[in-house]
């Protein structure tokens, strides 16, 4: 019986010992994002200097957006009455796609006549934003980095990956959403 006691009270003793933390299998490191964020980096200082070098060499009154793109109107219309695009309203317009060498890669003829309805359907970033900038009648040349045009994907076709083009659009007119 005693025996059995000191086995009990060590038992008791010994398997009421507190949880010890295991030690991870594996370090993770923010390695893999760190080195993503320095190529992005990268990339983004290349697209901006080569940018800004076709700017320079085409000596035209670039505006810098607030959204990371830069244009300039080929043809402005100063009416106050004409209004840009709001959420909804239809947009006819047609637009061309060139490479920074002035390359066409898609021209008005192929991608014929557009209808997109403001932020309803799915546009490249750059494009979306662009529309809003502009009213009935004008042309603007945008100049969009990869990030705001077709990005890490490309568009699968003629546009590589990470590629920054130059989009001309023209709007034809804009329909007004009728629940504006």
């Amino acid at each position: 019986m005693n025996k059995l006691l000191i086995l009990v009270l060590a038992l008791i003793t010994f398997g009421c010992k507190t949880p010890e933390a295991r030690k991870p299998v594996s370090i993770k490191t923010g390695s893999f994002i760190d080195a993503s964020v320095e190529r992005n980096k990268k990339l983004n200082a290349k697209e901006q200097a080569s940018i800004e070098k076709l700017m320079k060499l085409q000596k035209e009154d670039y505006i810098a957006s607030e959204s990371g793109f830069w244009y300039f109107y080929n043809n402005k219309v100063d009416i106050d009455s004409l209004k840009t695009p709001d959420f909804g309203d239809i947009i006819n317009y047609n637009y061309s796609v060139k490479a920074l060498n002035g390359n066409v890669i898609y021209s008005t003829d192929e991608i014929k006549t557009q209808n997109y309805a403001m932020d309803k359907q799915e546009l490249f970033t750059g494009l979306r934003e662009g529309l809003k900038l502009m009213k009935t009648g004008e042309t603007v040349t945008f100049l969009f980095p990869s990030q705001k045009a077709y990005g890490y994907y490309g568009d699968e076709n003629r546009i590589p990956s990470n590629t920054p083009i130059i989009c001309e659009v023209t709007i034809n007119s804009i329909t007004q959403n009728q629940t504006n």
